[in-house]
């Protein structure tokens, strides 16, 4: 059972024009740096992206975006990028906005093997447009369906070769139902160890949902806006 890449090009070798891509991350935190810059030198186009956001103008998916390898955007947030925001104008990219915990839950269904879920949250408004809606002790529901990828991007903070996972605090995101609902999830590593070597308390994906891992490196860790105080 292993599941050690030696690189991110060998761990999405197979990731081939118009797949779904599942993308961790949350504004630039918790971004999986090598496996998008990979993708980028890969070049595959037409890929349909879900993630909350689409990184920003030149950072993060924004990076995949501006190379034109996008067709399609799936997300919650898009107020950092200003390509995607010409892009879209333009007709140039397709979007489908979900509230965010609904993007979360859509994937967390397709993890679980559920068929959709209710949810209030969208009910008269441009989001229930299309879709089946229920009226549930008074109030109104609409019918929201699973989310699958054929490939999740993920990076973790530690790993075992098994594929165990910890994330660090807010870095964990939207990754572990990413990892759930995609048909291969690759994860970058920031620290791979041997098996045994993390507390089975402390795993926050299991090893069932991981089918790649590779050591990543060169992290920049990147921030959307640093605000300081100005010296006095």
């Amino acid at each position: 059972m292993n599941k050690i890449y030696p690189s991110a090009e060998a761990a999405i070798a197979d990731v081939r024009d118009g797949a779904v891509i599942l993308a961790g991350g949350f504004g630039l935190c918790g971004n999986p740096e090598n496996l998008i810059a990979a993708l980028h030198r890969k070049g595959v186009k037409n890929l349909t992206v879900v993630s909350n956001n689409c990184g920003t103008t030149d950072l993060g998916l924004g990076v995949l975006l501006k190379a034109r390898q996008v067709k399609k955007m799936i997300g919650s947030y898009v107020g950092e990028n200003k390509e995607f925001e010409r892009q879209f104008l333009a007709g140039e990219l397709e979007v489908e906005l979900n509230p965010q915990g609904t993007l979360a839950e859509r994937l967390r269904a397709a993890g679980a093997g559920l068929g959709g879920f209710f949810t209030p949250t969208g009910a008269g408004t441009q989001i229930a447009e299309g879709k089946e809606t229920r009226v549930i002790d008074g109030r109104e529901y609409v019918l929201e369906k699973p989310l699958f990828g054929d490939f999740a991007i993920v990076r973790a903070w530690k790993a075992d070769a098994w594929g165990n996972l910890v994330f660090r605090k807010t870095a964990r995101n939207f990754s572990p139902v990413m990892c759930m609902a995609a048909k291969v999830t690759i994860v970058e590593a920031e620290h791979l160890v041997e098996v045994g070597q993390i507390d089975p308390d402390q795993v926050h994906v299991p090893s069932i949902y991981v089918h790649r891992i590779f050591q990543g490196s060169g992290y920049q860790k990147w921030i959307e806006k640093r605000t300081v105080r100005l010296r006095a």
